[in-house]
């Protein structure tokens, strides 16, 4: 499976230094990683925003969108020699 290319996430950042140069929900120091984590470990976004300060439910739920529309792209193979 491929990975999403976050970098084309207007709502996320990578900076070195922060969070280890780890995708974050921009302004924040919230890895992308962990809304998946928590959502995957059954919680809801009401949940993430009441765990973690600072967030912004707009900025949340255009990740897990953006993640969602990544699936329905066509992928990308290499050439067959």
């Amino acid at each position: 499976m491929a990975s999403l290319d976050w970098s084309e996430c207007p709502d996320v950042e990578s900076i070195p230094g922060k969070v280890s140069g780890a995708w974050v929900l921009k302004g924040t120091r919230m890895p992308v990683s962990a809304i998946f984590e928590n959502l995957e470990a059954g919680a809801n976004i009401d949940d993430i925003m009441e765990w973690f300060d600072g967030l912004n439910r707009e900025q949340v739920k255009a990740v897990i969108e953006f993640a969602a529309r990544s699936l329905d792209r066509t992928p990308q193979y290499a050439p067959v020699p």
